[in-house]
Order: C-alpha cells, then structure tokens, then sequence
C-alpha cells in the first residue's frame, strides 16, 4: 500500500499489498472547501511499471452502522474498509466485476455480491468463504435490496426481479416484465413490510411484501421520465428523478405528489438521488417529526448536489465538472458519503465538514461592555500623554513649553508612581529626563 498527500487529501493505494493495512496515516482533518477524507485507488502495474494503471472501482457499499463499507473493482476484488478502526483489507477476488452489492444483512459478517455473470452470491468477511451461490436471472443485475429484517433480498435484472430467502437461500417469487415495459427498480420500503416497483413507463407500484396483494399505484404525470429513486429512512416519502430537471418528492400516506424541485438551467438529468440523514444538518432539520428534508442528486454535469427538499436551499455539493462523480453513496447514520469518482478511484466524504457552514451558528446579538481598571486608564493616558509629548519635541531642551508641562502633569505623575512603583519602561527616561530638565539643566545641577 501507499500513502500520500497532496493539497491536505490523503490518499491511499491498496494495490501494492493485499494483506491490508491504514486507511489513513494522520487523524484526518478534512476542511470545509471539500471535506474529503481519504482518496482511495488501486493501481495494478507491473513492477517495472512507472505509471501504474488504475483499476475502476465499480460498487461500494455501507453496513448497518455507517463505519464499515465494501468495495468492488472491475477485477473483481472486494475490500472492506472499518472507518472506525482505521483498518482495510483484501476479503475476496472473485474474479468477475460485480454489478451490486448490499452488505446490512442479518449475520453482520455476511454480504451480497452481484457479478457481472448473472448470479448472485454471499460471503462472509470473517472466514472470506462462499456462503451461498444463486442463480436465476438472465440478464445483469443492477440492484439488490434487502429488507429492514435481513430475512429476504430483492433483486433487479433487465428481464424480471426476484425475491430470496436469506435464510436458506432460495428464490421465493419472481416478478415477469414484458420487454416493451422494462424494469428500472425494485425494492423493500424503509420499516414497513411493502415492495415498490418502478417500470420504464413511469408506472409506480406498491404491493404487500408477503402476500403480493397490490395496495397502491401513484398517479405519475404523463413524461416524467423517471429513472432512479430513493425513499427516506421511514419509509414514508419517494423522491424521483430522471430525464428532466424536476425532482418529484411523493408522500407514499396519501399517494399525493407533495413536492415538485426543479434545478438549475444547467441540470439536464438526474442519474442517481440519495436521502441524507439530517442528524448532520441540524441547521436544516424538518420542523416537524424529524422527517429527513435533504436529498443528493447526482446530475448530469457529474455533480453531486445536495438540497434542502423544504427550502430548496443548496446546502452543498460535491464533484467537479472535471473530476465527475460516477455513482455515490450516503451511509445510513448520514456522517459518511462514498463517491465513486471518473478518475477510478473512491473518495471518502465527511458530511460534517461539507455542511460546517449549515451548523455555523448565526452571530451573537449579545454583546459585552469592556471594563478597565482605573490604573490600566491611568497607564494608557501616561503613554498617551508621553508619546504625544515626544513626537512635538524635536530633541530634549532644558525648558518645559506651557503644553508639555500640562500634559506632564506632576500630581497625575505622582499617582501612577505610587501605583506602580515605577515609569512605563517605554517612557521611563523620556519622562525622567523631561522632570529633570537634563542635559542643559546647569542651574540646578551645577555644585
């Protein structure tokens, strides 16, 4: 592995070890102007190689907690990373790019990994064996979704979705689209037990997780080319986006389009939309019910933008035009974003840094009255009095002018003596030599 930084990011490459190592070197301190935490690549050159080539990261993603993370490359390797212990290593080469992955099952140490031959596979991080093998489409899968319990999977192919047990890994149901219709997601609702499934035709359905009985379908306007969704966290509202520059946010209660945000000019799509825990955004939490008010679009330009879906305030964005995001993803507790970025590697984002200026508090209304002590007034004047009587005077004479003298005032002289004890050290020989009248003062002086 290697580590360097440049511009205040690490970086880390995790191809020159397998056995794993630091994610980072030095506690990280992300600053607001990015707040990258680490960027993650692999190189994979030969030793000779001067230039290593990069290996496309393809699929990342979070467990339950939001500290660990799994991520895929296009050789079919898949890291996992423990934020929290500030640890990564190799946990499988499986040799087929993988397509999905999902990692918040009921074992803790398991994972599901969809490869790019059709198949559906688990394993566990802590053996690094195969758990199960499922086949069963005939098509690639983009998606897979697993129930709040852990119990079951859901699965997304071109031709049909499926529905597994996790328990003894077995298909339960599977869903047939015709070819003109098409499939875009399927997938469980946060904390309920209903399935909603999204056609090409901007049809959206909502069906009974265990007995398949259908119990709604939304009223979508006609061409809104939805292409990609996301639910918040209590399973009660549906954002989506697709060919356009609307976002539609649906209330899933009443099956009544709520909202409707439109981006920019310069928004022409929206590839990917993501729901951002609003505990790191205290300064934009929903004033009723806690309800998550942020949404992140991955446009079509390659940036990622994140907005307040009550305000339509842009809260901030991540990506460059330059340096565009590919895919992204938020972890569930919302202090982590993963972007997988055009550059092949893996950028690791603190939500806390990015949305610093959203929690920055407004500016006090109380202020203070300064208070002084009557001998740091008394010292102030003296040098006051001092450096005013120096800059008139071009060289000490032996006589005092009638403005100096009451600017010198002996009784004022004598209090901040018998105060302090002495002079101001600036001060000290200008006023002593003034008293005194010295050098020329012959009179006084001479015997």
């Amino acid at each position: 592995m290697t580590y360097s930084s440049g511009a205040g990011v690490q970086r880390l490459d995790v191809g020159r070890h397998d056995e794993g190592g630091k994610v980072w070197l030095r506690n990280p301190n992300p600053s607001a102007h990015d707040g990258v935490i680490v960027n993650i690549r692999r190189s994979a050159g030969g030793s000779l190689s001067l230039t290593p080539r990069g290996v496309r990261f393809l699929q990342t993603a979070f467990d339950a907690t939001g500290d660990r993370f799994l991520a895929g490359d296009q050789q079919g390797h898949i890291y996992l990373f423990d934020l929290s212990k500030n640890r990564f290593e190799l946990i499988q080469r499986t040799g087929t790019p993988p397509t999905a992955i999902a990692f918040q099952m009921k074992r803790k140490s398991e994972y599901l990994v969809a490869m790019s031959d059709y198949s559906l596979k688990c394993f566990d991080t802590e053996t690094k064996q195969l758990v199960s093998w499922m086949k069963g489409h005939e098509g690639v899968i983009s998606s897979v979704s697993v129930h709040s319990s852990g119990k079951y999977a859901l699965t997304t192919g071109t031709e049909s979705a499926q529905l597994w047990d996790l328990d003894n890994f077995s298909r339960r149901r599977k869903l047939h689209v015709g070819l003109k219709v098409g499939i875009l997601d399927v997938f469980f609702l946060p904390s309920s037990n209903s399935i909603l499934t999204c056609f090409k035709d901007d049809s959206v359905f909502a069906w009974e997780a265990d007995s398949f009985h259908s119990k709604f379908q939304l009223p979508v306007p006609s061409k809104s080319n939805y292409r990609c969704f996301t639910t918040s966290t209590d399973g009660r509202f549906l954002c989506a986006g697709g060919l356009t520059q609307f976002i539609h946010l649906w209330c899933l209660d009443s099956q009544k389009l709520h909202r409707v945000i439109q981006f920019p000019s310069k928004v022409k799509s929206v590839k990917q939309l993501g729901y951002l825990q609003d505990a790191c955004l205290k300064g934009d939490r929903a004033s009723v019910g806690g309800v998550n008010q942020t949404v992140g679009a991955l446009c079509q330009d390659g940036i990622v933008r994140f907005v307040n879906i009550d305000s339509c305030r842009l809260l901030f964005d991540i990506g460059e035009v330059h340096s565009p995001v590919v895919s992204f993803n938020v972890s569930p507790t919302g202090r982590h974003i993963l972007a997988t970025m055009d550059d092949r590697t893996i950028s690791v984002y603190s939500t806390i840094s990015l949305s610093s200026e959203v929690n920055k508090p407004p500016p006090t209304l109380v202020h203070r009255v300064k208070e002084e002590s009557t001998a740091a007034v008394r010292e102030r004047e003296c040098s006051t009095a001092a450096s005013r009587s120096a800059t008139q005077s071009v060289a000490f004479t032996s006589t005092l002018t009638d403005e100096t003298a009451s600017i010198l005032d002996g009784k004022r002289l004598r209090r901040i003596l018998k105060g302090f004890g002495s002079f101001p050290e600036k001060y000290r020989q200008f006023i002593w030599r003034t008293l005194l009248k010295i050098p020329e003062n012959h009179e006084s002086l001479t015997v």
